[in-house]
């Protein structure tokens, strides 16, 4: 049963996105993500894709790969998608079948929805696939720096992060062996009903759950032997130092949003 994950795998590379400080990268991202829950024209909406899809240009990302990182997300956007378009009755009946009717705006919104949300996630993923976790940590903790004069733990937050973005491909590919051992031995998964399907499902969780505890603690034991301390002062061996280019995609950020906004009534 595949179980395949893209979240925290760093795809190499010597872009000029790869290249941008991860700081950069992380405010674009959010404000593209953000920026788009606010589609609501058509315009907009293609030239939210162009973009997205211009960037994993210039990113230098395979197609193929950014399918695979986005595919499970893309399916339940299509199910999502469905629903809106089965469940909307506004606006002229384009197919009628039984108590079942389709309408142009439930077309409409289902599209506009779906797709938006599409270029809301591939920001996402190509931030990730062009990011290395240690970037990542590191941009995060210079981000929430400030935080720490308020008491919030800014480098505790961030190194909790990094965790995340570490063991989720790990735990993933141990879900997938659990699941394969249990189909081995005839448990089933796919088969029966939602009853037995959960039952099936309960002994893969404690499995999980055991593994996940198991990678705590030797985390843990290994923080402790290297005197890891949460408050104390760090100092970083590649220090991050905004250069033109970050400049550069920041105003190109505000540019994109300016013309969000200019689409708005196309």
């Amino acid at each position: 049963m595949a179980f395949r994950v893209s979240i925290g795998q760093y795809l190499a590379g010597n872009s000029v996105i790869h290249k941008l400080d991860p700081r950069t990268k992380i405010l674009a991202a959010f404000v593209l993500m953000v920026s788009a829950f606010f589609i609501q024209a058509p315009m907009q909406l293609v030239f939210g894709l162009v973009c997205v899809t211009t960037l994993s240009r210039m990113a230098h990302v395979p197609a193929g790969k950014l399918f695979d990182a986005i595919k499970s997300i893309v399916g339940m956007l299509l199910a999502l998608g469905l629903i809106n378009m089965l469940m909307i009755h506004r606006g002229e009946v384009l197919v009628s079948w039984g108590i079942l009717n389709i309408t142009n705006e439930g077309v409409r919104v289902a599209l506009l929805y779906s797709l938006r949300m599409i270029v809301a996630i591939v920001a996402a993923t190509l931030l990730l696939l062009t990011t290395t976790p240690t970037q990542l940590t590191d941009a995060f903790d210079a981000l929430l720096s400030p935080l720490s004069k308020l008491g919030l733990p800014a480098h505790e937050l961030a190194m909790v992060f990094s965790l995340m973005l570490r063991f989720i491909p790990t735990l993933a590919d141990e879900a997938n062996a659990i699941m394969d051992a249990q189909m081995v031995r005839g448990a089933g998964i796919n088969e029966g009903s939602v009853l037995k399907r959960i039952q099936a499902i309960v002994p893969v969780i404690t499995a999980l759950l055991a593994s996940a505890l198991r990678h705590a603690n030797g985390l843990a034991r290994s923080l402790d032997a290297r005197s890891y301390e949460g408050g104390a002062a760090r100092s970083h061996w590649h220090r991050l130092v905004y250069k033109k280019r970050d400049a550069l995609a920041g105003a190109l950020t505000l540019l994109y949003c300016i013309m969000l906004g200019l689409l708005a009534g196309f």
